[in-house]
């Protein structure tokens, strides 16, 4: 129960930079996350967390990235009519699986102006290498027909970046992925984190970039409620209103991914020794 899991949730371009910003502060402050026994990544945490995994990049070296120019990178944004799909969505799904299944629907029906493989091709670019990487990945997807969450590993006989890009299809902005004969989305669309695959952890942090759930899906602070219920010490760190001002209002822009990295080094000061006080318990 003693070992320490590391959840990192959906939050789109911005959310991710953000993220990588928080782990950037906090190893700068002596406590490094990159050697958690477990990383846990949805949607934009998935692309994080297979970063930060492979161990070929330090964390000075991925927030440099975020640091960089975005002019190739290729954004998005959901229109007023999927947004309001969306919240239909939400008002009429009593359960997560019934939200995924709505959720899935919108994206079957989204006419998109980048195909599955190019979309697949753009994630695996992020990715440091191709290969799953030796320390425990778990990339979550939800399932297209059923609604129903899956996590994706090292044994799960499916290449890295499809599970990424699987876990990262954004209902109606980025392709549906197909993935061992199914079709998958956004990890993200279960719920904002997914913390509660980290059950049996003893320490658990998650970086939320999206704090919020909704009627049919839980927030990061009420998964992490349970765990604490459980046993477990939990820190959760979610944005101030500085790092949502950095995101701007459409958090798949790429023009604001260096503000968010730096709202996230800037949040991680607050928050360290109370990551330090779970990691060392």
């Amino acid at each position: 129960m003693a070992e320490t899991a590391l959840v990192l949730g959906a939050g789109g371009i911005t959310g991710g930079a953000w993220e990588t910003g928080i782990l950037h502060g906090l190893a700068q402050a002596g406590v490094d996350l990159a050697g958690a026994d477990l990383i846990i990544g949805s949607s934009a945490g998935a692309v994080v967390g297979a970063q930060l995994a492979s161990g070929l990049m330090g964390l000075p070296e991925l927030y440099g990235l975020q640091l960089a120019d975005p002019r190739d990178m290729t954004g998005g944004k959901l229109g007023v009519l999927t947004v309001l799909r969306y919240a239909g969505a939400v008002l009429s799904a009593r359960t997560p699986e019934a939200y995924g299944r709505k959720l899935a629907r919108i994206a079957r029906d989204a006419r998109l102006g980048i195909t599955a493989d190019e979309r697949r091709a753009a994630i695996a670019e992020r990715l440091p290498t191709a290969d799953w990487p030796e320390r425990p990945l778990r990339i979550t997807a939800v399932d297209a027909t059923t609604g129903e969450l899956r996590t994706f590993d090292r044994d799960s006989a499916v290449p890295l970046a499809d599970a990424v890009t699987a876990s990262c299809a954004v209902p109606a902005v980025w392709p549906v992925a197909t993935v061992g004969g199914r079709s998958w989305i956004d990890g993200g669309v279960h719920s904002p984190a997914n913390a509660h695959l980290a059950a049996g952890y003893g320490r658990v942090v998650v970086i939320a970039p999206t704090a919020r759930g909704n009627k049919a899906i839980a927030s990061p602070r009420s998964q992490a409620a349970e765990l604490a219920a459980q046993g477990a010490r939990v820190e959760v760190i979610t944005p101030d209103a500085a790092a949502k001002k950095a995101f701007g209002r459409n958090p798949l822009d790429p023009g604001h991914r260096a503000a968010a990295a730096r709202a996230g080094l800037a949040r991680a000061a607050s928050h360290t020794e109370a990551v330090a006080a779970v990691v060392s318990s």
